[in-house]
C-alpha cells in the first residue's frame, strides 16, 4: 500500500470522507433524520385548557387528588381512604402517562375542525378511566394517588376544574432516607437527595397555588383517627373506624410501581413513622424546603 493510499484511509477512518474527496467531489450527505410516526405527533397549536362544558364534558365530579411524593406514606392514606364505604382509592393509575395517537391525516383534520386540541382529547380519555374505575366500585367520591402527578399539577386542576386536593408532606430527609432504603442497590444514597428533591419542589409550587388541605405523614401515624377525622370533614363525609382498620379490606395488590410493596404496608395495621433526624444530619440541599414545611428553624 502506497503512503498516499494509507494517508487518504486515515482520513476516512478520521473523517468519514472517502477517496473522492481529494477529486474535488463532496462526500455523501447524511441520511435524513427518521421521521417521527403520524400517531406520535401531536397536532399543531396544542394547548391545555379546561373543558368548554364541565357539566358535560367530565364524567367526573369533584375528584380527589392525593399530591406528595414519593415515599411520602401516600399507599398509607390511600388504603385508609379506600377503606371508606364512600371513597374509591386505586391503586396509582398513572393516568397522566396515557396519551392518544391520531395516526391518519383525516383523523388529525377531523378532530382539528371539531376544534379538540391533542390535550382537549387525552383529557377525556383521562376522565373515562378513573370514572369507569370509580363506577366499578360502587362508590361515589374518588381519591386518586400516583406522586408523579406533582410534576402535572397545573394539567390535572385544569382538566378537572372541580378537583379537591389533599397534600401530604412528611421531613425531607425521612423522604430521602426511605426512598434509599426501599432498593438501596438500585438507588444509592447519593442520588436519593436531587430525585426526591424534585418531587418536594412541585409539590410545594401546587401547595402554594392551589387550595386544598395540607396533612403531615408524622401526624397521620401518631394520631391516624384525628387526621381522617380532619380529612373526613375537608371531603364531606362521616368518620368510620374501619378506616384505621384497613387490614380487613382489599386494596389491590402492593406492587413496585403501582404503590408502597414493602412489609410496612403489609402489615394492615398504621406503624410508628421512624425518629426525626437531627438537624446535623440533613444536607444543606434540603434546608430551605425543611423551613418552608417547618421541619427546620
Amino acid at each position: 500500500m502506497s503512503w498516499r493510499y494509507r494517508a487518504n484511509a486515515t482520513l476516512e477512518g478520521l473523517t468519514g470522507y472517502t477517496l473522492t474527496r481529494r477529486l474535488g467531489k463532496e462526500p455523501p450527505k447524511p441520511p435524513p433524520p427518521p421521521k417521527v410516526p403520524l400517531e406520535l405527533q401531536r397536532l399543531p397549536g396544542d394547548t391545555v385548557r379546561p373543558p368548554v362544558d364541565p357539566v358535560h364534558d367530565r364524567l367526573l365530579r369533584e375528584p380527589v387528588f392525593l399530591l406528595s411524593s414519593v415515599r411520602s406514606g401516600s399507599t398509607l392514606l390511600r388504603v385508609m381512604l379506600n377503606s371508606h364505604s364512600k371513597i374509591h382509592s386505586p391503586i396509582e393509575t398513572h393516568f397522566r402517562r396515557m396519551t392518544v395517537g391520531l395516526g391518519t391525516d383525516p383523523v388529525r383534520q377531523a378532530m382539528e375542525l371539531l376544534g379538540h386540541t391533542h390535550s382537549d382529547i387525552e383529557h377525556l380519555v383521562w376522565d373515562r378511566l378513573l370514572h369507569r374505575e370509580l363506577t366499578r366500585s360502587g362508590k361515589p367520591i374518588l381519591a386518586e394517588k400516583t406522586p408523579s402527578n406533582v410534576f402535572a399539577w397545573r394539567r390535572v386542576a385544569t382538566c378537572w376544574p372541580d378537583a379537591r386536593f389533599v397534600f401530604l408532606l412528611r421531613h425531607p430527609m425521612s423522604i430521602v432516607q426511605s426512598w434509599h432504603e426501599a432498593d438501596p442497590g438500585k438507588r444509592p444514597m447519593e442520588e436519593a437527595v436531587p430525585r426526591t428533591l424534585s418531587y418536594m419542589t412541585y409539590l410545594e409550587e401546587a401547595r402554594t397555588h392551589l387550595e386544598g388541605l395540607t396533612l403531615r405523614y408524622e401526624e397521620l401515624v401518631a394520631d391516624p383517627e384525628a387526621e381522617l377525622r380532619k380529612l373526613c370533614l375537608f371531603l364531606g363525609v362521616e368518620f368510620e373506624p374501619a378506616m384505621l382498620d384497613y387490614g380487613r379490606q382489599d386494596h389491590g395488590g402492593f406492587v413496585k410501581g403501582i404503590g408502597d410493596w414493602r412489609d410496612k404496608i403489609r402489615s394492615g395495621t398504621v406503624v410508628a413513622g421512624r425518629p426525626l433526624p437531627p438537624a446535623e444530619e440533613i444536607p444543606a440541599e434540603l434546608h430551605d424546603i425543611c423551613r418552608t414545611w417547618d421541619y427546620l428553624s
